[in-house]
């Protein structure tokens, strides 16, 4: 302990972090810097450095990582259609190698001897920071208080981790009426613990509707659907059309990329942005789910992922159009597995490197354009076209086209494939 002189801590300005920065500083008697990745959490980084400082940090960075993180993390997690447990779009699981990554940065650039985390030994997010921090830096120390047990002796609970804030005077959102957690970065925002933790309580009720940041609920959404066209290049989301695009970017303060086709192109930031206040606004994307975490034990989380629902939809419709049937399903086997990489967090492991090189082999058809219609909660598909496409109307039509398929030459195509169950029924008599 006395060999540490200065510490990277990982600084939300919440109620966990706010109270490790100043359990670090007295415990361990070290310079404290404080780290904020920016990866979409808006309103949430307001007067951050100032409440730094203010806790007892050295200094408090506050990283732009919002267009990597789109860029380099989401749209690739995309293409891979990865989705956890059927459900579950991994919107904290991938923000994690995206931050700890910034905070490694900033850990050599100021000579740090250690990083810190205030994730907790019952959850995900510790593995996957101190993964994430093996692969890019394994000479960096790794501080985990609550592993410690002088830790947890102090603060047994959030109750009591509230009452210390509240004593040293470090402001906190949390309180005890709304004890639950909240993370929040431009995929989503996830909502567990306190109330949620009674998997029989409904957190779609009346009493619960405040809760919720980045969506309507889906009985206040709009009555009158609405259309979003998205432009995809291998893949990847490059542009959007939808009525009054300009003025919400505006109010969004997204930057245009440029023009293709009657599209506005934008950056993977820029999708993201727009894709959240579409979705948002017709309470699409909400996910209430009991997964299995990679400790052992199972939890129950709420998510809201507006505009990635959005986007993972509109991705499936324009890889039905464009992806060969074969490949198609060699990369749908590797998606429980990857997204079981990203959930667990080997994000920068070799297998994950491999599975994304298939991937990206694998998109480099999938371009074109997709309609989809947004309403009540429900993304539904409303068209797709593509340059690229395999879809051919002369074979696939039901009237005619017997020059382009020949229906006779499925008997033999069916006699074959027969042939084995035929000789099983044979065997059962």
């Amino acid at each position: 302990m006395s060999d540490i002189k200065k510490i990277v801590c990982a600084y939300s300005g919440g109620l966990d972090t706010s109270v490790l920065l100043r359990w670090l500083e007295d415990t361990y008697n070290a310079e404290v810097i404080a780290y904020c990745a920016d990866v979409g959490q808006g309103e949430e980084l307001d007067g951050l450095e100032e409440k730094a400082l203010n806790t007892g940090a050295s200094k408090c960075f506050i990283g732009d990582l919002r267009e990597e993180f789109a860029r380099d993390y989401i749209f690739p997690m995309f293409q891979a259609g990865a989705l956890y447990e059927g459900q579950y779009l991994l919107g904290t699981s991938i923000a994690r190698p995206c931050i700890t990554k910034g905070m490694i940065d900033i850990a050599k650039a100021e000579g740090a001897d250690a990083v810190a985390h205030g994730a907790t030994g019952k959850g995900n997010d510790q593995v996957r920071f101190e993964l994430s921090a093996a692969s890019l830096a394994p000479e960096v120390e790794v501080i985990a208080p609550w592993r410690q047990k002088r830790f947890r002796e102090q603060f047994p609970g959030r109750t009591e981790m509230i009452e210390y804030a509240a004593k040293e005077n470090i402001p906190v959102q949390a309180s005890a009426k709304k004890p639950y957690s909240m993370d929040r970065n431009l995929l989503h925002i996830s909502f567990e613990s306190g109330m949620l933790e009674d998997t029989w309580y409904d957190a779609t009720a009346e009493d619960c509707r405040d809760m919720y940041v980045l969506s309507v609920a889906p009985e206040d959404a709009p009555d009158v659907p609405e259309y979003v066209q998205l432009l995809f290049d291998k893949g990847n989301c490059v542009g959007l059309k939808v009525d009054g695009l300009d003025d919400l970017l505006g109010q969004l303060g997204v930057t245009i990329e440029g023009e293709a086709d009657g599209y506005t192109l934008l950056s993977p930031y820029g999708v993201m942005r727009v894709l959240n206040f579409l979705g948002g606004k017709h309470g699409v994307g909400r996910v209430d789910m009991v997964e299995n975490r990679f400790v052992g034990m199972k939890s129950r989380g709420v998510y809201e992922t507006p505009g990635g629902f959005v986007l993972f939809h509109a991705h499936r419709q324009i890889e039905s159009l464009t992806m060969d049937r074969e490949v198609m399903r060699l990369r749908d086997s590797l998606i429980p597995k990857y997204a079981e990489l990203v959930y667990n967090g080997f994000w920068f492991a070799p297998e994950r490197d491999a599975i994304q090189a298939l991937v990206t082999d694998s998109q480099k058809t999938v371009s074109g354009e997709v309609r989809m219609k947004l309403y009540k909660g429900n993304v539904m598909s409303a068209g797709r076209r593509s340059p690229l496409s395999l879809y051919n109307e002369d074979i696939a039509t039901m009237e005619g086209g017997e020059e382009a398929y020949n229906q006779d030459d499925a008997t033999g195509f069916i006699r074959l494939n027969a042939l084995r169950l035929k000789n099983e029924a044979r065997r059962r008599g």
